[in-house]
């Protein structure tokens, strides 16, 4: 069966729309009217639900630098959530710049521009519940706050200041409100080339900035306050 990918909505309208006729439906079902086989679990498969998803919303920015609907400023991301409710783990946003860190600065930077507009879209993530029978839920159309905002900004900018220092090695989990840095990479062989303490080119693991649980559930809460 060949595989189907809906066009780039043309306008927010359109999108919502799109993730009203998604929201209930099970991985399966949706797999299905796109001719999009399902995988017996995601050990090997780490992106699918999210390629499903965009197939079907029509997302067009792929791998670039930019919102994934690229028209509409607006970044895609599904959110798993475990039997109650709640995030089950970080939400990867984007790569950390470690080399040629001298002219980025807040305002330009990718994560602000991959977080200003944000469709959240919650999917199921029990183990228990089989890959292809969980449900996907009402996606949110959401924006930061200023206060989120100014949390989000002093985090990348306590953790890029590290980065500039060559200071990558002592970041830890528990650097960061909102945000944080952990290593991304296939495996080990993967590295990219960084700076460290004493100014010297050194060969590293790619990072990546995640947002963690407590902050993605702060926008859950929002979001079913108001619903």
């Amino acid at each position: 069966m060949k595989q189907l990918s809906n066009p780039a909505p043309e306008d927010i309208t359109t999108l919502l729309q799109r993730s009203r006729k998604m929201a209930g439906q099970t991985l399966a079902e949706l797999a299905s009217s796109l001719g999009v086989p399902v995988p017996a679990n995601l050990k090997k498969n780490k992106g699918w639900q999210g390629q499903l998803i965009e197939r079907y919303l029509g997302a067009s920015a792929s791998t670039q630098a930019a919102p994934d609907f690229m028209e509409l400023g607006i970044e895609l991301k599904t959110l798993p959530l475990d039997r109650n409710g709640h995030p089950k783990e970080s939400t990867y946003v984007c790569t950390v710049p470690l080399d040629k860190t001298h002219d980025i600065n807040w305002e330009s930077c990718w994560l602000k521009n991959k977080l200003n507009h944000v469709l959240w879209v919650p999917i199921e993530a029990d183990a228990n519940i089989p890959l292809a029978a969980r449900n996907i839920g009402n996606a949110i159309l959401w924006q930061p706050s200023q206060q989120q905002i100014q949390v989000l900004r002093q985090d990348w900018e306590e953790l890029m200041d590290m980065v500039c220092l060559g200071q990558l090695e002592q970041i830890t989990a528990h650097h960061g409100q909102y945000l944080q840095i952990r290593p991304k990479a296939a495996n080990a062989k993967a590295l990219c080339p960084a700076t460290d303490m004493d100014g010297n080119r050194i060969m590293t693991l790619p990072r990546g900035f995640y947002l963690r649980p407590t902050f993605t559930q702060q926008i859950l809460n929002e979001h079913y306050a108001f619903a």
